[in-house]
């Protein structure tokens, strides 16, 4: 029997606010333990929580960004369960009346665009980190992470595959970037996402029984983890056994699951409405000024690269799908670069080094003028296409400008026809076979000739130049 793998989403996002959820404590990460906690966000009792304003316009942002729906009366609840980073014994979330719903993303798959179905986004407060120390018996409790905003995105379960739920991580993540309500950085816990995961029958419309894969922070393990739940749920249902509803952990060091406990319904958390917190109403005006905050959008940027500057679909694609790349495209742009010229070097060498060095886009350190500034060196002929690469390299390494790097790296183009007329010469004599050839037709030949006088300039020659020069001589 063939199965259909079944997935939804629940990712977090931690927001970029400069204060915590319900207090002033600074939102930030990395300060030493414990040292970024008040009475409120470390649970004491008789303290009273305070709503970030600035967390419910991020939320509207993520709702609109989205195609949600905003709820206009939305209220604040408190889901109860006890854990040793929870301080106050409950987190306060939404349930009942989320502040969006209703939305969608459109991914790009290999059968061509399919909507994911957004079920809702809320608000809610992350909880604190357990610190697990090698070598000792005991686990510390680090607090500057509870209070911190949260919103919570659910998905419809609309995903088919482990590529369906990467292509849609990468996508949303992408359009948080764009609208900057959180830097995203999933080493840091900023985005974590729980996979739900069932298979059922080919054909068949009844879901089966799901578990919930908890904490993946990373494209590459929710991959993994997706399609090592799904088969193994293949293979208890062909065992003659039975999926059980729990909630599990991933392992990347092995790629398996585990069972981490029972998996607990909304009846099991005992919601209730905060008592604390006054209702959330959002008119709009509210929502007016929101969405006129919001920047292009992915999407948008893309069919206007398509359709105003001419890049070609996938580039488009790429460069829209990026904050960085795409501002360093259009302020390359503006600073006098080609549209085309521009795409192509971010596109095509950058991306290779960027794969190479293990490194996001996020984390390009030159500018656009700096891009720019390469383009216009090789059209001026002042370096090759190949120092160009170099000085590529140099810059996303260092940072320093492209003409710092030229001077440093003597990669200074060689366009003194008489200098290069001598090396012209020497390696068509040094070679007639190659020389034969290209007088009987073999125009190939010329590829040999170029790329020996460019071993000897050590890649600084005029290749344009080469060529006629090496035609020139080869014709006597």
């Amino acid at each position: 029997m063939k199965y259909e793998t079944v997935i939804g989403m629940e990712i977090h996002v931690e927001l970029s606010t400069q204060t915590k959820m319900f207090c002033g404590c600074a939102n930030a990460f990395g300060a030493g333990e414990n040292t970024l906690c008040c009475p409120v966000c470390a649970g004491l009792p008789g303290t009273l929580p305070v709503i970030n304003a600035a967390a419910v316009d991020y939320c509207i942002m993520a709702g609109l960004a989205t195609n949600c729906e905003i709820t206009r009366h939305s209220l604040m609840d408190r889901k109860n369960y006890h854990y040793p980073d929870l301080t106050k014994g409950f987190q306060t979330s939404q349930l009942y009346y989320p502040l969006c719903r209703n939305g969608y993303v459109d991914i790009e798959t290999e059968s061509g665009v399919k909507r994911i179905g957004i079920r809702e986004i809320h608000m809610e407060e992350d909880a604190g980190k357990l610190v697990h120390p090698d070598g000792q018996s005991c686990s510390r409790v680090d607090y500057n992470r509870a209070g911190v905003p949260l919103i919570e995105i659910v998905t419809q379960p609309d995903m088919r595959s482990a590529e369906e739920g990467r292509v849609f991580l990468e996508t949303l993540r992408n359009i948080l970037l764009c609208i900057g309500i959180s830097d995203c950085k999933m080493q840091e816990g900023s985005l974590r996402c729980d996979v739900n995961i069932s298979v059922r029958p080919e054909g068949s419309e009844e879901l089966g029984t799901r578990t919930e894969t908890k904490n993946l922070n990373s494209f590459r393990s929710a991959g993994r983890a997706i399609e090592y739940e799904a088969a193994r749920q293949v293979d208890v249902i062909e065992g003659g056994g039975r999926v059980v509803q729990q909630t599990l952990r991933y392992d990347d060091a092995t790629g398996t699951t585990s069972a981490l406990r029972s998996k607990e319904d909304s009846h099991d958390y005992r919601y209730f409405p905060e008592p604390d917190l006054m209702p959330i109403v959002v008119d709009e005006d509210w929502i007016a000024r929101i969405r006129e905050r919001l920047p292009e959008l992915p999407e948008t940027k893309r069919i206007r690269y398509e359709r105003e500057l001419g890049i070609p679909g996938r580039d488009a694609r790429m460069l829209s799908s990026s904050r960085r790349l795409s501002a360093i495209f259009e302020t390359a742009m503006a600073a006098g670069a080609a549209p085309r010229a521009a795409a192509n070097w971010l596109i095509g060498d950058l991306m290779r080094m960027l794969k190479d060095r293990l490194l996001d886009t996020e984390e390009i350190g030159f500018s656009g003028e700096d891009l720019a500034a390469l383009i216009a060196l090789i059209d001026k002929g002042t370096i090759s296409s190949t120092a160009g690469r170099q000085v590529l390299e140099g810059m996303l390494d260092t940072g320093k400008p492209p003409s710092k790097l030229v001077e440093e790296l003597g990669l200074t183009q060689i366009s003194d026809a008489d200098a290069l007329g001598e090396i012209v010469k020497q390696i068509v004599r040094d070679n007639p076979k190659p020389a034969a050839d290209y007088r009987a037709g073999k125009k190939k030949a010329m590829a040999f000739f170029t790329g020996q006088a460019m071993k000897r300039t050590k890649g600084k020659a005029n290749p344009v130049l080469l060529q006629e020069l090496f035609a020139k001589e080869l014709k006597k």
